[in-house]
């Protein structure tokens, strides 16, 4: 029986899944220097007067971003105190923290440093991907927190070592598809394309911007990962008992086909706002049950794990 702090690491879960949609929003809407050059402040205000729409983009999701940090930082105390000692979610509440940490100092930087809105600099590109990675290992070490803290064992890889060596490659091919996804969409944003056809020629001529001729990257990672993943959790053991296991691993399957597809549309639709938090939101639901699958796979046989 899930007890009231698993229900509420599964909604933070997803609350950062909500920001997560949010900040893609304020990079597709060009509207990171909505606050201008000022964080926490925005324009200066705690609160900001007469704002544009801009404005009201950005700051609303640095209120939303500032709600997960707090969030999450209940989640980590209450967490502490409510399990024993040697509980896994002490942990991975633990690492949610300091991830989440990270991340406010990333979209800090971003914002103090100018690399928002209309920006196409080097550095903008190189630092979207690092915050990509490590807005899903935040999301990683959330989903384990509510993993565990609803009954799921420990998990121990040694023995294991064929399942755990595909498990990992699977998870860091998904973030090596993330990182390309978070430069493609960058360049949708800055280069948008008047036609599919202007785009691939846009993509392939050696005079565009590096942003434009790594995109095709992106479309070509995510087909072969989709595979990969498709034919790599048919490969993954779980007992039969195993219900949240077994429905992340037909998520996983399910998500990976649908992603791909989406993957496809958004590239003939010319990457709207609307079809890129699809494909997002796809993406970080197909990431969840992958961990969750990989939690089921690596979970410790017979380990009987109890909340205080």
């Amino acid at each position: 029986m899930q007890t009231k702090l698993s229900r509420y690491a599964w909604f933070v879960l997803a609350w950062n899944v909500v920001v997560i949609l949010w900040g893609a929003y304020v990079r597709a809407t060009g509207s990171g220097a909505g606050c201008g050059a000022h964080w926490p402040l925005c324009n200066g205000e705690v609160v900001p007067r007469a704002p544009d729409a801009e404005m009201l983009i950005e700051f609303s999701h640095r209120a939303t971003s500032g709600l997960a940090l707090v969030a999450v930082a209940l989640l980590a105390v209450w967490t502490w105190r409510a399990v024993a000692a040697g509980h896994p979610a002490r942990k991975a509440a633990v690492a949610s923290a300091v991830f989440i940490v990270v991340e406010a100092l990333l979209g800090a930087g971003l914002v103090l440093f100018r690399l928002v809105a209309r920006d196409e600099s080097l550095a903008r590109a190189m630092v979207m991907p690092l915050h990509l990675a490590n807005t899903l290992v935040l999301l990683l070490c959330l989903t384990l927190t509510a993993h565990f803290l609803s009954g799921g064992a420990p998990v121990a890889w040694r023995g294991r070592t064929r399942t755990f060596g595909l498990l990992l490659t699977l998870l860091v091919l998904m973030i090596g598809v993330g990182k390309t996804g978070a430069i493609a969409a960058l360049g949708d944003t800055l280069y948008p394309a008047a036609s599919f056809l202007d785009g691939l020629k846009a993509d392939l001529a050696p005079t565009s911007s590096l942003l434009l001729r790594l995109r095709i990257l992106h479309p070509a990672l995510g087909v072969a990962v989709g595979a990969m993943l498709v034919f790599g959790a048919a490969a993954v053991p779980l007992a039969a008992s195993d219900r949240r296991g077994r429905f992340a691993k037909r998520a996983v399957v399910a998500l990976a086909v649908v992603q791909v597809l989406l993957g496809f549309v958004n590239v003939w639709l010319l990457a709207p706002v609307w079809m890129q938090l699809t494909h997002l939101l796809v993406a970080d639901l197909l990431w969840i049950a992958l961990v969750l699958m990989a939690a089921s796979a690596l979970a410790r046989p017979s380990a009987a794990v109890t909340s205080a």
